[in-house]
C-alpha cells in the first residue's frame, strides 16, 4: 500500500490486506475519477513552510467564472500521500476537489512532505510539522485573489481530522472545518479499538484478540510513559515485542514494528488527545463518519467529538453518521480494509453533496 495506512492498526495486518487488494484493484474501474479538460481552472502551485523552510507543492482549483470564492484546504490521513490521496488506484481528493470546485468552492490539495513535488522527509516529521505544513497551505490560499479570505476552511480525513482542530484552535480566522472520519479518542485507545474490531470481523478467536490487545497495549504504555521521543524508546519497544511476540515474529519484523512506532508523527499521535484541541475550536464544524468504518469507529469517536466541542461552548456543530460507508467513505459490505481496492466507487456521492451544501451554508 505504498507505506500508507489511513490510521496505524496492526501495520502488518493492514499491509497484508492492502497488498492483496492491489492485484484485485488493477482490474477495477474508477468511474468517478475526473478527466481533463476540466470545466474550471486548475493550477500547479508551490509555497513554503517557513517554519522549517520546506517547499510544498499542490494543485489549486477554482471556478472559471466569478470571484470571491469560499475555499478549502484538503488534509490527508496518515502515511505519506500525494495531493490526490491516492490509494489502490482511488484518488479521493481529486474527486472531492473536482466536485466542490464545480459547485463554486475553490480547493487546494497538497503533496505530503517528501512525496510528489514536495520537499522533506515524511518519516522524520512530527505531528506539529504536519500542522505547520497545512498552516502554510492556508497562508498561501489567503494570498489568492480568487478567494474570499473570510470564507476559508479545511477538510481533513482520518489523521487530517486530528490536524484540522489543532489548526482551528490556533487560527481564529478559520471559517470552518470538516472532519472526515476524524478521531475523538486518544491515539493509543483508537488504535487498540481499531485492531480489536478488524480482528473480530475477520473471525479471529477471542483469546488471540485479547492477547493482541495486551501485547500492543504494552507497547503503547511504553510510549505514553516517555516524555519525548529518544532512541531509547525504540530499544524498549524492541525488547517488549521480543518478550511478547518473539515466538511469532522474526527479529526483522520486530525491528520494523518498533521502528514504525517510533516515527515522530506516530509517537505524537499515540499520545495526543484530540479533545484538547476540540474544546477550544470555535468555528463551524461538520463531523462525518461511516457506520461501517472499522478504523475510526463512528459511535465512539463522534460522541467524543460532539461532547468536546460543546464543552468548549461551540454550538455550530453538525454530527452525522452515514449508513453503509467505510473509512474511505465508500459504499461497502463489511468495512474491512481488504474491500477498499475491490470497490469501484471512490467516494460517496451522498457525502460529497453533504460537504458542498454545508460549506455553502456556512459561507453564504
Amino acid at each position: 500500500m505504498k507505506n500508507q495506512t489511513p490510521i496505524f492498526t496492526s501495520r502488518i495486518l493492514l499491509i497484508a490486506f492492502l497488498f492483496s487488494s492491489v492485484f484485485l484493484s488493477r482490474a477495477q474501474n474508477r468511474p468517478q475519477e475526473p478527466k481533463a479538460p476540466f470545466s474550471y481552472q486548475s493550477e500547479e502551485v508551490e509555497f513554503t513552510n517557513n517554519n522549517d523552510g520546506i517547499k510544498l507543492a499542490g494543485t489549486f482549483t477554482y471556478p472559471s467564472e466569478g470571484e470571491n470564492f469560499p475555499a478549502a484546504v484538503l488534509i490527508s490521513g496518515s502515511g505519506a500521500q500525494d495531493r490526490n490521496s491516492e490509494l489502490l488506484m482511488h484518488k479521493p481528493f481529486l474527486v472531492i476537489a473536482d466536485y466542490l470546485t464545480k459547485n463554486g468552492i475553490a480547493v487546494l490539495r497538497v503533496d505530503d512532505r517528501g512525496i510528489g513535488k514536495s520537499e522533506g522527509d515524511y518519516s522524520l516529521a512530527s505531528l506539529n510539522d504536519f500542522v505547520e505544513d497545512n498552516k502554510a497551505a492556508l497562508a498561501y490560499l489567503r494570498t489568492r485573489k480568487e478567494v474570499n479570505v473570510n470564507k476559508i476552511g479545511v477538510a481533513g480525513h482520518s489523521l487530517g481530522g486530528v490536524i484540522a482542530p489543532i489548526i482551528a484552535s490556533e487560527d481564529k480566522e478559520l471559517n470552518f472545518i470538516i472532519l472526515l472520519a476524524g478521531t475523538g479518542m486518544r491515539g493509543d485507545q483508537l488504535m487498540l479499538l481499531q485492531k480489536k474490531l478488524i480482528e473480530e470481523k475477520m473471525g479471529v478467536s477471542a483469546v488471540v484478540v485479547e492477547n493482541g490487545q495486551k501485547d500492543i497495549g504494552g507497547a503503547y504504555e511504553i510510549i505514553l510513559a516517555s516524555k519525548e521521543y529518544s532512541p531509547k524508546v525504540e530499544k524498549k519497544l524492541k525488547k517488549h515485542f521480543k518478550e511478547t511476540m518473539g515466538n511469532q515474529l522474526s527479529s526483522e519484523m520486530i525491528g520494523a514494528i518498533a521502528h514504525q512506532l517510533s516515527y515522530p508523527w506516530l509517537f505524537d499521535f499515540i499520545r495526543f488527545n484530540p479533545a484538547t484541541a476540540l474544546r477550544i475550536t470555535d468555528c463551524a464544524v461538520l463531523a462525518l463518519n461511516g457506520d461501517k468504518d472499522v478504523q475510526v469507529p463512528a459511535d465512539e469517536n463522534l460522541k467524543i467529538i460532539e461532547e468536546s466541542l460543546k464543552e468548549g461552548g461551540n454550538q455550530n456543530v453538525s454530527i452525522q453518521k452515514i449508513e453503509g460507508l467505510n473509512h474511505l467513505f465508500q459504499e461497502c459490505k463489511t468495512g474491512l480494509p481488504q474491500e477498499y481496492g475491490m470497490i469501484e466507487q471512490t467516494f460517496s456521492p451522498e457525502v460529497l453533496e453533504i460537504m458542498k451544501d454545508w460549506i455553502l451554508e456556512q459561507t453564504k
